[in-house]
């Protein structure tokens, strides 16, 4: 059996998850690698990230490079003299980083690698549409994503399931895919399948604020999967012109209801405490959204103090 030494590199709440199982599991965890704290909010007062929070709270000795390619910091890895790397939603790796330890570097992946390389893999199976996915482990070679595979795990997408719900079931299920591996490489070297690059490949490149607006001329389960993949980060946005104003509307939730539509698409109607948008194949009835200066709330509470006027129409 052997003896693993381990750095864990990773900055967001879906890595604490692993890294905390790592620890409750007994494993000697010798270094922790997490982005620089960064200025947030109005005061620009630094913000730590969540694995740093954690790493902190368990006594684990704390790196935070700006450059994973510096000498100081190259010399504080070594000097660690870890033989594992377990990368959990971190950033890419210089070749003399995932080199260094004797067993390799490994990274979890929320997705059933090959699909789905890229930044984005959650936000990107829920928009378009997919009925499952999963999380992969692999060692980490000069390219993004494509490494010798290690073991998969499959976790099925519920219909109305949004990329938040999705992230929690990938989150734990990840976090015991991790443990198996760190297993079995335990044990001895492990056996590996190269990732096979046939047939249609999705990509799940980074999120920006143009490949997030909602182009209303699409079926409407299309759109449908769209805003809820972007749910509730960093969410789904349409242009809302109502009356003299015109300003961005987040949309967090909707439900179908598949019709013939009379109005134009786009057309917003107002019946009551519901608000609809006609589009192609029914309408999308909104459920949860954000206009400028409001917080994020349920539509039949904006209608409280907001009305939508007879013309108003997203695009």
């Amino acid at each position: 059996m052997r003896k693993l030494r381990i750095v864990f590199m990773g900055t967001p709440d879906f890595a604490v998850h692993t890294l905390k199982s790592i620890v409750e599991a007994g494993y000697d965890v010798v270094g922790v690698i997490t982005a620089p704290d960064r200025p947030a909010g109005r005061g620009r007062k630094l913000n730590e990230s969540a694995v740093k929070k954690y790493a902190a709270e368990q006594g684990l000795n704390i790196l935070q490079p700006t450059n994973l390619k510096s000498e100081d910091f190259l010399k504080e890895l070594k000097d660690l003299n870890a033989n594992l790397q377990v990368v959990v939603a971190f950033r890419m790796l210089p070749e003399v980083v995932w080199k260094m330890p004797e067993f390799g570097t490994f990274n979890l992946h929320a997705s059933l690698l090959p699909q789905y390389r890229g930044a984005a893999p959650i936000n990107w199976a829920v928009m378009n549409g997919e009925t499952e996915t999963g999380v992969s482990t692999f060692f980490i070679d000069e390219k993004i994503d494509t490494g010798e595979m290690i073991f998969q795990e499959k976790v099925h997408i519920d219909p109305a399931e949004n990329a938040g719900s999705l992230h929690d079931k990938l989150m734990i299920t990840g976090a015991q895919l991790v443990i198996k591996t760190l297993q079995a490489i335990e044990e001895g070297p492990v056996k590996t399948i190269s990732q096979k690059e046939a047939g249609d490949l999705k990509s799940a490149h980074k999120l920006t604020k143009e490949n997030t607006r909602i182009d209303w001329s699409r079926p409407m389960d299309d759109t449908y999967n769209f805003i809820r993949g972007l749910s509730p980060y960093p969410s789904a946005w349409t242009m809302l012109t109502n009356g003299n104003d015109e300003v961005m509307m987040k949309i967090y939730e909707t439900e179908k209801e598949p019709s013939e539509t009379r109005e134009e698409t786009g057309s917003i109607i107002q019946e009551d405490k519901n608000v609809k948008i006609s589009m192609p194949g029914g309408y999308l009835v909104l459920k949860e959204v954000q206009l400028p200066g409001k917080r994020k709330m349920a539509v039949k509470d904006l209608l409280n103090g907001y009305n939508f006027f007879p013309n108003a129409k997203v695009r």
